[in-house]
């Protein structure tokens, strides 16, 4: 009976998307690590220098962990979130497109656990942002570099190299978070941000802009022709699919765009059915 409670309990907490952390690991680190797998998704972490996606975003549940990946303490009322990429500490514009609101907010953890998915928010953030009761929300998020780059500086990070903007980033007809608008609500206390990685402090005003839904996509991005294009949409035949040209700083890349979706619970599926045709990479996007 002992031994099978112990496999019961084992199975739980393989399960959660965050490990829970035991006393403080130590001071706040600048951090980027390794490839990992999420789900049967591969991540791949880097230091941006440009960073600009829509896609899903998610909120922190029950699992949450006690400190985060770049050791700061969490707390559910912190401007704060998940990114599966981002160096951290980090400090991006998340805009919620259903209804047109963005807020600054400290990127410090990595998740979420979900494949298909740009972040996790706490739930603080959500209450600002008014994500739905499900918790998953059309999202657009958005690097802010100087105040990024002084949140490394502190860490020992060095300086910032120009670099081009990573491949299968998908550029979006979309304006500055909140500039459609420009009003501006501040609806909590100034907050300084978590942890001691550097002296940046969020406000927690709330922008309005004007709202920017649109249908998802799942899109397998960075490839260096038409014709590698070409070649993965033969293997996905049946899927409605088409190849979209992704400009950057040096060259076109090409990215296959498979939809469109107008539900979460598709765009899902059409992400899995992918994943298990063994396409490396499938993003779910907003456009």
């Amino acid at each position: 009976m002992i031994n099978r409670y112990v496999f019961a309990l084992c199975a739980l907490l393989a399960s959660c998307g965050h490990q829970q952390a035991g006393p403080p690991p130590g001071p706040v680190t600048y951090t980027i690590g390794n490839p990992y797998n999420a789900g049967g998704e591969w991540q791949y972490p880097r230091d941006f220098n440009s960073y600009s996606v829509t896609g899903l975003a998610t909120v922190y549940g029950d699992d949450a962990p006690s400190y985060t990946a770049d050791n700061e303490p969490y707390s559910a009322t912190a401007l704060a979130a998940a990114s599966p990429v981002l160096q951290l500490p980090a400090i991006v514009t998340v805009t919620n497109l259903v209804n047109g609101q963005s807020v600054d907010v400290r990127v410090n953890d990595r998740g979420p656990q979900i494949p298909g998915r740009v972040l996790e928010v706490t739930p603080y953030v959500a209450q600002l942002l008014h994500f739905p009761s499900g918790g998953v929300v059309e999202v657009a998020v958005s690097l802010n570099l100087q105040e990024t780059a002084a949140l490394d500086g502190a860490l020992g990070a060095g300086p910032k190299v120009s670099a081009a903007p990573v491949a299968g980033i998908t550029a979006q007809s979309l304006g500055p978070p909140g500039s459609a608008a420009g009003s501006v609500q501040s609806l909590t206390p100034a907050q300084t941000s978590q942890g001691g990685g550097g002296a940046v402090t969020l406000s927690g005003a709330v922008s309005a802009g004007q709202p920017a839904p649109g249908p998802l996509y799942v899109q397998i991005p960075g490839f260096g022709s038409e014709y590698d294009a070409f070649r993965v949409m033969n293997r996905i035949y049946g899927m409605q699919a088409r190849i979209v040209p992704e400009p950057t700083d040096s060259r076109v890349l090409y990215a296959v765009n498979v939809g469109p979706y107008h539900s979460v619970a598709d765009a899902d599926n059409a992400l899995q059915e992918l994943l298990g045709l063994g396409i490396a990479d499938p993003q779910i996007i907003v456009r």
